[in-house]
């Protein structure tokens, strides 16, 4: 179960994605569609580095570290479609 006062460790996680998502749009050669799997999979590698390299990662094996991680990766777009939006309207 994870510890919700741990949550920090799984923002940055977030936060490094949603970069890593402007970039790729940044690129004009990339098609948009590929954006969620390249940030999903940046988020599974982040999540298996935090692992090691974060005491309070909120995760205890390498399984749930990706896990972890790609769903934060994902949770970025999430984040950029909300931005959408409300810019939107």
């Amino acid at each position: 179960m994870i510890d919700i006062t741990q949550m920090g460790t799984v923002l940055a996680i977030v936060v490094i994605a949603y970069l890593i998502g402007l970039t790729c749009k940044a690129i004009n050669k990339l098609d948009n569609k590929f954006i969620p799997v390249i940030v999903g999979a940046s988020g599974g590698i982040l999540g298996a580095i935090c692992l090691y390299i974060m005491p309070d990662f909120p995760a205890n094996d390498i399984v749930n570290a990706i896990a972890i991680g790609i769903v934060s990766g994902l949770a970025s777009t999430g984040v950029n479609q909300v931005y959408k939006q409300i810019k939107n309207n």
